[in-house]
């Protein structure tokens, strides 16, 4: 029988610091503040946003919210950013994307300061990741993975990890983060070849891929240490991941459930890169 791998007590682990941390910069009368920037109403950005704006209740940070129409201009979006930049109230800024077809997403990464860049927009952070440079703020999903592997003591130090997926918002910058922890890392893709036998000689195994149910027990061995990161609809009104969990739980020695695992974590990973930038704008 497999172990899960649940996300709440590494949330509560790492609330446990900020809180602390959040009364440290309270003392000097500061409150970390982070700036939503919501463009429309898309279902999956609003719900996110109640996430954030929870977790910012229960972390005493403050939040402040903007949306704006999906017809903003670019040079009215930029201008928004420009100013957040300036502002010395505000540490942290997080825009939800994908944005509108005609708001220029280079641009708009290119514009958010770095400092200010908590959700790794900015080409600087991205870059800053692939360097095996921590002074940025790496992209919440790739950084909750490493954080569960972590609070769950799960060796990464000469560990042969797989990650299924090579997207720049998970699986590229995920594989540098673990090549940082000195794992030996294997990228996985849809045109790797026989990838079954890849996946299932791994100690550890992210998968990534983004189609539902898509990695059965025959990619995996019975040592096997899986963490799934996708979110899919299971067409029943369900969520799934990338893994069939039902078949898999108990032919592995660990997994993380969908609901509940890695997305719990992200969040809060998120907020955590709002304290630091607070910490960072305001040291003496």
């Amino acid at each position: 029988m497999g172990t899960r791998l649940e996300g709440k007590p590494v949330v509560q682990f790492l609330r446990d610091d900020l809180k602390q941390r959040v009364g440290k910069l309270a003392e000097k009368g500061i409150i970390p503040t982070v700036l939503i920037i919501r463009v429309g109403e898309r279902e999956d950005d609003v719900s996110y946003e109640r996430g954030i704006l929870k977790n910012c209740e229960l972390l005493e940070i403050k939040s402040k919210v903007l949306q704006l129409p999906i017809e903003i201009a670019l040079d009215r979006l930029v201008e928004i950013i420009e100013a957040a930049n300036r502002d010395i109230d505000v540490h942290g800024i997080m825009i939800f994307r994908p944005l509108p077809a005609h708001l220029d997403p280079e641009v708009l990464s290119k514009t958010i300061s770095p400092e200010k860049d908590i959700d790794c927009m900015s080409p600087v952070n991205l870059e800053k990741v692939f360097e095996g440079n921590a002074n940025g703020f790496a992209p919440c999903t790739p950084k909750a993975v490493i954080e569960l592997l972590k609070y769950y003591n799960i060796p990464l130090k000469g560990a042969n990890v797989v990650v299924a997926g090579r997207s720049l918002v998970v699986g590229k910058p995920l594989a540098m983060l673990l090549l940082d922890e000195n794992a030996t890392v294997t990228i996985c893709h849809s045109r790797t070849k026989e990838m079954t036998e890849i996946t299932a000689n791994a100690d550890i195994v992210v998968a990534a891929i983004g189609k539902a149910k898509f990695m059965s027990e025959k990619y995996f061995k019975p040592e096997s240490i899986v963490v799934d990161v996708g979110i899919n609809d299971a067409g029943d009104g369900k969520i799934c991941g990338d893994v069939d969990f039902g078949s898999v739980f108990d032919k592995v020695t660990a997994i993380t459930p969908a609901v509940g695992g890695i997305g719990t974590i992200t969040t809060t990973i998120l907020l955590s890169h709002v304290v630091i930038a607070c910490e960072e704008l305001t040291k003496d």
